[in-house]
């Protein structure tokens, strides 16, 4: 029921920014929360940012204080402010959304955007 699209990762030096942006192809209104999710290779997937249909937002700690989530629900669409970015952001960053139904909760995903922050 929803597509996700991400883009605007790509290869940057340490202590650099990045906004990686999600859209969604369904209202922000019917999704339960949408959130950022990354995978290094030979590690599990992980968390990253995650909000709310109410605003209500959770960040790592690994990330606390540089990341930031915005969304711009005219467009349906979720972005990941990275600042003061690190080597160890390096990972492939995965659009997340949840909606609620009859059923239950129903996860979909986007195709990933890599990151990579290196000198």
């Amino acid at each position: 029921q929803v597509q996700l699209v991400e883009s605007g990762g790509g290869l940057v030096q340490p202590g650099g920014s990045l906004r990686p942006s999600c859209v969604a192809s369904r209202s922000f209104f019917e999704i339960y929360a949408m959130g950022w999710y990354r995978q290094a290779p030979g590690k599990q997937r992980e968390l990253v940012a995650n909000i709310s249909a109410m605003g209500n937002t959770y960040y790592a700690d690994s990330v606390k204080g540089r990341f930031a989530l915005s969304r711009d629900n005219t467009k349906n669409t979720l972005y990941l402010q990275m600042a003061s970015l690190k080597p160890e952001d390096t990972a492939v960053y995965y659009c997340n959304a949840q909606v609620l139904g009859p059923t239950g909760k129903t996860e979909y995903w986007g195709q990933g955007t890599q990151v990579t922050v290196s000198s």
